[in-house]
């Protein structure tokens, strides 16, 4: 029998994040790309040491889950929040926030989000190195 996920979600490569939205070196592998209305997205997320996201919100919230390492997180306007492996974050719609690796450890997750009309995230400007460093 045909798995009927092959119907609709690509097999793609893993891939490095574009220094457009990330600092450091970051891998992302798509896992799911559910077709309209669902429209979720899951991705598996791979920080080295030092790597994370820019400042971004998500129009329909985020969830992260931390499979494996130690990163932070960070709300905008909060201090920075250490996350480890087993660790589930919800993120409302349209809170700024980043996320990755802390310093000395690398750090994967799953992200995941849906689209309002096709766009499930806006991305803003790098989070500094005073920023990531407090």
């Amino acid at each position: 029998m045909e798995n009927p996920w092959k119907k609709f979600v690509p097999q793609s490569p893993t891939r490095q994040g574009s220094a457009e939205y990330f600092s450091g070196l970051v891998y992302i592998s798509e896992l799911i790309q559910s077709p309209q209305p669902m429209s979720l997205q899951v991705y598996r997320v791979m920080f080295t040491p030092g790597a994370r996201t820019a400042w971004h919100t998500h129009p329909k919230g985020q969830i992260l889950h931390v499979e494996s390492g130690i990163g932070w997180f960070q709300r905008r306007g909060e201090g920075v929040l250490e996350i480890k492996a087993g660790d589930t974050i919800y993120i409302p719609p349209g809170e700024e926030h980043w996320h990755g690796a802390s310093a000395t450890y690398a750090m994967v997750h799953l992200a995941l989000q849906a689209s309002e009309n096709g766009v499930a995230v806006h991305w803003l400007e790098h989070v500094s190195e005073e920023e990531y460093r407090l």
